[in-house]
């Protein structure tokens, strides 16, 4: 049997390199591919990548213009306009429980953020903890909530609109006589703080006597009623009435009207700048500050998205250049407060604001 020799192979082949223009050409070639194919798939690409956030916004109720005012204004934002936020608004009924149910539901259905004008100062903070424990960020806004989980709030200071309110009330008055104080919803900020506000003026006016203080929650029919009795039960002896919202104090000049009397003989105030109240004091029957709407909610929206989008997100409310120069700064979108000014309503604005409305 024969050995075979060693196996033989064939030459291998020299695979040959391209030239240093040939390389450039194919570099240019496969630029021009990608280019190609990019431009063909980006717009596809870029919807894929377009974010949508899911936003709630748990209102304490929707039945009066303030709130109202409040949420058209957040429609109007310009990325809800645009789709980029798909808004969700919650009617609370004026109920803290509803408002807690209305968080579970937000919860459960993985909301990106929440905007919430909460009913109560103190059952509000369960809900914000519920939602921090969900990774849901909070932003309050027009009320506060007692709660360290809220990401920011963004409205008014009410302590001093009701300085503000009780002061035009006193001075109307000539710094005596008896005074009756309708309240908002008891336990709501808005309640505490515009009170702490009426009576740290009312303190300092020894002939000030305050003749009745009770809650009409924010009701034009309620602060019609309670008035009504008020100067039944006090005929003669009511010579100011301090509303802590608008729709309160304009329910107490009907009542005024009612009992045959001359409303501009009775100084009354209120808080908000609400249509009607607008029109009130235009007519000279009543002192009113607006709180702006608008600017609560929008500016919300807008430090809630710089938590979702990040440090890249600009805000797009034009009330950052409103209040800018009265000291209101965006600053990153990253204070815990933003508190917007008060504006007194006078006859030299009050035109302006109504044609806001139409």
């Amino acid at each position: 049997m024969s050995r075979q020799g060693p196996r033989q192979y064939p030459p291998r082949k020299t695979i040959p390199q391209p030239k240093e223009h040939e390389l450039k050409t194919i570099i240019r070639l496969a630029a021009l591919a990608l280019a190609l194919s990019l431009s063909a798939t980006g717009p596809a690409l870029a919807q894929q990548a377009k974010k949508t956030w899911k936003v709630g916004a748990a209102v304490y109720g929707l039945k009066a213009e303030f709130a109202q005012l409040w949420v058209n204004a957040l429609k109007k934002h310009p990325l809800v306009k645009d789709g980029t936020v798909k808004l969700t608004v919650f009617d609370g009924k004026y109920d803290a429980l509803t408002q807690n149910n209305q968080f579970e539901t937000m919860i459960t259905q993985k909301y990106d953020g929440i905007l919430f004008v909460p009913i109560d100062l103190q059952a509000g903070a369960d809900a914000v903890s519920k939602a921090a424990e969900a990774n849901i960020p909070v932003v309050g806004s027009n009320g506060r909530v007692n709660s360290d989980k809220l990401l920011s709030y963004v409205g008014s200071n009410d302590v001093i609109a009701g300085a503000m309110q009780a002061q035009a009330v006193v001075d109307a008055m000539g710094g005596k006589g008896n005074v009756v104080i309708l309240e908002g919803p008891i336990g709501q900020s808005g309640q505490v703080e515009r009170r702490q506000g009426n009576l740290s003026v009312l303190a300092k006016y020894p002939n000030v006597k305050v003749l009745e203080m009770k809650t009409a929650n924010w009701s034009r029919a309620e602060a019609l009623s309670l008035t009504e009795n008020w100067l039944t039960a006090h005929a003669g002896k009511i010579n100011g009435i301090i509303g802590q919202n608008d729709e309160m104090a304009l329910g107490a000049i009907e009542a005024v009207k009612a009992k045959g009397l001359d409303p501009k003989t009775i100084p009354t105030a209120g808080i908000d700048g609400v249509s009607d109240a607008v029109r009130a004091v235009k007519a000279g029957i009543m002192a009113s500050v607006l709180q702006d709407a608008s600017a609560q909610s929008q500016g919300a929206l807008d430090v809630l998205l710089r938590k979702l989008i990040g440090a890249s997100y600009k805000p797009r409310s034009a009330m950052w250049a409103q209040y800018g120069a009265a000291g209101l700064q965006w600053d990153d979108g990253a204070a815990r407060a933003y508190n917007i000014p008060w504006t007194p309503i006078t006859l030299q604005n009050a035109d302006a604001l109504l044609a806001q409305r139409k």
